[in-house]
Protein backbone atom coordinates (compact mmCIF):
# COMPACT_ATOMS: atom_id res chain seq x y z
CA UNK A 1 0.00 0.00 0.00
CA UNK A 2 3.00 2.58 0.77
CA UNK A 3 4.24 1.78 -2.66
CA UNK A 4 0.96 2.74 -4.27
CA UNK A 5 0.43 5.76 -2.51
CA UNK A 6 3.99 6.71 -3.53
CA UNK A 7 3.46 5.77 -7.04
CA UNK A 8 -0.16 7.60 -7.20
CA UNK A 9 1.61 10.96 -5.12
CA UNK A 10 3.72 10.66 -7.98
CA UNK A 11 1.18 10.52 -10.86
CA UNK A 12 -0.72 13.64 -8.95
CA UNK A 13 2.75 15.51 -9.14
CA UNK A 14 2.90 14.75 -13.09
CA UNK A 15 -0.09 15.20 -13.69
CA UNK A 16 -0.35 19.11 -11.74
CA UNK A 17 3.27 20.00 -13.58
CA UNK A 18 0.82 19.46 -17.25
CA UNK A 19 -1.86 21.31 -15.80
CA UNK A 20 0.03 24.01 -14.78
CA UNK A 21 2.20 24.01 -18.02
CA UNK A 22 -1.00 23.78 -20.26
CA UNK A 23 -2.87 26.76 -17.78
CA UNK A 24 0.64 28.55 -19.03
CA UNK A 25 0.52 27.66 -22.44
CA UNK A 26 -2.96 28.95 -22.28
CA UNK A 27 -2.54 32.09 -20.22
CA UNK A 28 0.49 33.05 -22.88
CA UNK A 29 -1.70 32.46 -25.81
CA UNK A 30 -4.45 34.63 -23.98
CA UNK A 31 -1.93 37.28 -23.64
CA UNK A 32 -0.70 37.11 -27.37
CA UNK A 33 -4.20 37.17 -28.71
CA UNK A 34 -4.70 40.02 -26.50
CA UNK A 35 -1.82 42.23 -27.91
CA UNK A 36 -2.55 41.22 -30.99
CA UNK A 37 -5.95 42.43 -30.52
CA UNK A 38 -4.69 45.98 -28.85
CA UNK A 39 -2.55 46.56 -31.95
CA UNK A 40 -5.15 46.19 -34.06
CA UNK A 41 -7.47 48.31 -31.73
CA UNK A 42 -5.08 50.81 -31.45
CA UNK A 43 -3.91 51.24 -35.19
CA UNK A 44 -7.94 51.72 -35.64
CA UNK A 45 -8.46 54.22 -33.36
CA UNK A 46 -5.14 55.83 -34.52
CA UNK A 47 -6.30 55.94 -38.09
CA UNK A 48 -9.86 57.18 -36.82
CA UNK A 49 -8.17 60.34 -34.82
CA UNK A 50 -6.00 60.95 -37.87
CA UNK A 51 -9.36 61.24 -40.34
CA UNK A 52 -10.90 63.70 -38.04
CA UNK A 53 -7.98 65.83 -38.28
CA UNK A 54 -7.44 65.14 -41.73
CA UNK A 55 -10.59 64.89 -43.32
CA UNK A 56 -12.08 65.07 -47.26
CA UNK A 57 -14.50 67.47 -47.34
CA UNK A 58 -15.75 69.48 -50.47
CA UNK A 59 -14.53 66.51 -52.22
CA UNK A 60 -16.75 66.37 -55.29
CA UNK A 61 -15.65 69.89 -55.64
CA UNK A 62 -11.81 69.14 -55.22
CA UNK A 63 -11.25 66.42 -57.29
CA UNK A 64 -13.76 67.71 -60.20
CA UNK A 65 -10.81 70.41 -60.45
CA UNK A 66 -7.87 68.88 -59.48
CA UNK A 67 -8.67 66.59 -62.33
CA UNK A 68 -9.61 69.65 -64.55
CA UNK A 69 -5.92 70.69 -64.10
CA UNK A 70 -4.34 67.88 -63.62
CA UNK A 71 -3.13 67.59 -59.72
CA UNK A 72 -3.25 65.21 -57.28
CA UNK A 73 -6.74 65.98 -55.39
CA UNK A 74 -5.06 64.87 -52.24
CA UNK A 75 -2.16 67.33 -52.51
CA UNK A 76 -5.50 69.91 -52.89
CA UNK A 77 -6.50 68.74 -49.94
CA UNK A 78 -3.68 69.34 -48.23
CA UNK A 79 -3.38 72.98 -49.23
CA UNK A 80 -7.06 73.33 -47.67
CA UNK A 81 -6.66 71.78 -44.69
CA UNK A 82 -3.17 74.05 -44.27
CA UNK A 83 -4.66 76.95 -45.69
CA UNK A 84 -8.16 76.86 -43.66
CA UNK A 85 -8.88 73.83 -42.32
CA UNK A 86 -11.56 73.15 -44.52
CA UNK A 87 -13.54 76.91 -43.26
CA UNK A 88 -14.96 78.19 -46.17
CA UNK A 89 -15.37 81.40 -44.46
CA UNK A 90 -11.83 81.50 -43.45
CA UNK A 91 -9.68 85.22 -43.97
CA UNK A 92 -6.48 85.95 -43.13
CA UNK A 93 -4.99 89.35 -41.54
CA UNK A 94 -3.82 89.93 -45.21
CA UNK A 95 -7.45 89.43 -47.00
CA UNK A 96 -6.78 86.39 -48.19
CA UNK A 97 -10.32 84.26 -48.28
CA UNK A 98 -12.12 81.17 -47.92
CA UNK A 99 -10.24 77.18 -48.48
CA UNK A 100 -7.64 77.91 -50.41
CA UNK A 101 -6.83 81.47 -48.81
CA UNK A 102 -6.32 83.47 -52.15
CA UNK A 103 -5.64 86.93 -51.86
CA UNK A 104 -7.51 89.80 -54.17
CA UNK A 105 -4.16 90.40 -56.53
CA UNK A 106 -3.91 86.32 -57.22
CA UNK A 107 -7.65 86.45 -57.26
CA UNK A 108 -7.60 88.37 -60.44
CA UNK A 109 -4.28 87.32 -62.08
CA UNK A 110 -6.60 83.56 -62.26
CA UNK A 111 -9.46 85.39 -63.10
CA UNK A 112 -7.79 86.54 -66.34
CA UNK A 113 -6.90 83.37 -66.96
CA UNK A 114 -9.70 80.96 -66.82
CA UNK A 115 -12.76 83.21 -66.11
CA UNK A 116 -12.24 86.12 -68.19
CA UNK A 117 -15.90 86.58 -69.77
CA UNK A 118 -17.29 85.72 -66.12
CA UNK A 119 -18.91 88.09 -63.35
CA UNK A 120 -17.21 86.61 -60.48
CA UNK A 121 -15.90 89.07 -57.93
CA UNK A 122 -13.66 88.75 -55.31
CA UNK A 123 -16.52 88.05 -52.40
CA UNK A 124 -17.25 84.65 -54.98
CA UNK A 125 -13.95 83.01 -52.99
CA UNK A 126 -16.43 82.36 -50.23
CA UNK A 127 -18.12 79.70 -52.41
CA UNK A 128 -15.71 76.36 -51.98
CA UNK A 129 -16.16 75.76 -55.64
CA UNK A 130 -14.99 78.33 -56.88
CA UNK A 131 -12.45 78.91 -54.57
CA UNK A 132 -11.55 75.33 -55.35
CA UNK A 133 -11.64 75.71 -58.79
CA UNK A 134 -9.12 78.89 -58.78
CA UNK A 135 -6.70 77.32 -55.80
CA UNK A 136 -6.53 74.09 -57.93
CA UNK A 137 -5.33 76.03 -61.32
CA UNK A 138 -2.70 78.02 -59.55
CA UNK A 139 -1.38 74.91 -57.67
CA UNK A 140 -1.34 73.01 -60.99
CA UNK A 141 0.96 76.03 -62.42
CA UNK A 142 3.24 76.19 -59.48
CA UNK A 143 3.59 72.56 -60.45
CA UNK A 144 4.05 72.84 -63.93
CA UNK A 145 6.57 76.08 -63.25
CA UNK A 146 8.76 74.35 -60.37
CA UNK A 147 8.90 70.70 -62.13
CA UNK A 148 6.80 68.99 -59.99
CA UNK A 149 8.03 69.56 -57.01
CA UNK A 150 5.70 69.97 -53.88
CA UNK A 151 7.95 71.76 -52.04
CA UNK A 152 8.69 74.74 -54.23
CA UNK A 153 5.35 75.01 -55.12
CA UNK A 154 4.73 75.26 -51.55
CA UNK A 155 6.84 77.45 -50.97
CA UNK A 156 5.75 79.74 -54.32
CA UNK A 157 2.29 79.29 -53.23
CA UNK A 158 3.04 80.82 -50.10
CA UNK A 159 5.53 83.69 -50.90
CA UNK A 160 5.00 83.94 -55.00
CA UNK A 161 6.71 83.42 -57.78
CA UNK A 162 8.86 86.02 -57.78
CA UNK A 163 10.44 85.59 -54.41
CA UNK A 164 11.20 81.58 -55.19
CA UNK A 165 12.32 82.52 -58.64
CA UNK A 166 15.04 84.61 -57.04
CA UNK A 167 15.84 81.76 -54.76
CA UNK A 168 16.42 79.85 -57.36
CA UNK A 169 19.15 81.69 -59.01
CA UNK A 170 21.18 81.37 -55.70
CA UNK A 171 23.56 78.02 -55.65
CA UNK A 172 22.51 78.43 -51.65
CA UNK A 173 19.39 77.12 -52.26
CA UNK A 174 19.14 75.50 -55.43
CA UNK A 175 21.64 73.35 -57.01
CA UNK A 176 19.66 73.54 -60.35
CA UNK A 177 17.78 76.31 -60.89
CA UNK A 178 14.80 74.25 -61.04
CA UNK A 179 13.59 73.34 -57.72
CA UNK A 180 14.85 74.79 -54.40
CA UNK A 181 16.40 72.40 -51.49
CA UNK A 182 16.64 75.11 -48.99
CA UNK A 183 13.87 77.13 -47.77
CA UNK A 184 15.80 80.29 -46.22
CA UNK A 185 12.98 81.94 -44.40
CA UNK A 186 10.58 81.05 -41.10
CA UNK A 187 7.28 81.58 -42.31
CA UNK A 188 7.86 80.05 -45.56
CA UNK A 189 9.84 76.51 -44.11
CA UNK A 190 7.18 76.07 -41.75
CA UNK A 191 4.77 76.14 -44.30
CA UNK A 192 6.19 73.88 -46.99
CA UNK A 193 6.44 71.43 -43.81
CA UNK A 194 3.12 71.65 -43.20
CA UNK A 195 2.08 70.96 -46.79
CA UNK A 196 4.56 68.00 -46.70
CA UNK A 197 3.26 66.61 -43.57
CA UNK A 198 -0.64 67.03 -44.80
CA UNK A 199 -0.11 65.65 -47.70
CA UNK A 200 1.74 62.48 -46.58
CA UNK A 201 -0.94 61.89 -43.78
CA UNK A 202 -3.74 62.26 -46.80
CA UNK A 203 -1.42 59.90 -49.21
CA UNK A 204 -1.38 57.12 -46.10
CA UNK A 205 -4.74 57.23 -45.26
CA UNK A 206 -6.63 57.66 -48.61
CA UNK A 207 -3.92 57.31 -51.35
CA UNK A 208 -3.84 54.29 -53.76
CA UNK A 209 -1.94 52.15 -50.73
CA UNK A 210 -4.54 53.00 -48.11
CA UNK A 211 -7.57 51.09 -50.21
Amino acid sequence: MPSARKSNKKRYKQFGRKTRRERQRRRLLMLIVAAIFLVILGSAVKQQVQQLLYPRKYQWEIETWANEYGVDPLLIEAFVETESGFDPNAQSEVGARGLMQITEETFEWIKSKIAPQEPLTFDDLYDPEVNIRFGAYYVAECMKRYSGDVSTTAAAYHSGWGTVDRLLKKADFSTDGRVLQEFPYTQMANYVYKINRSYKTYLQLYGPEAQ
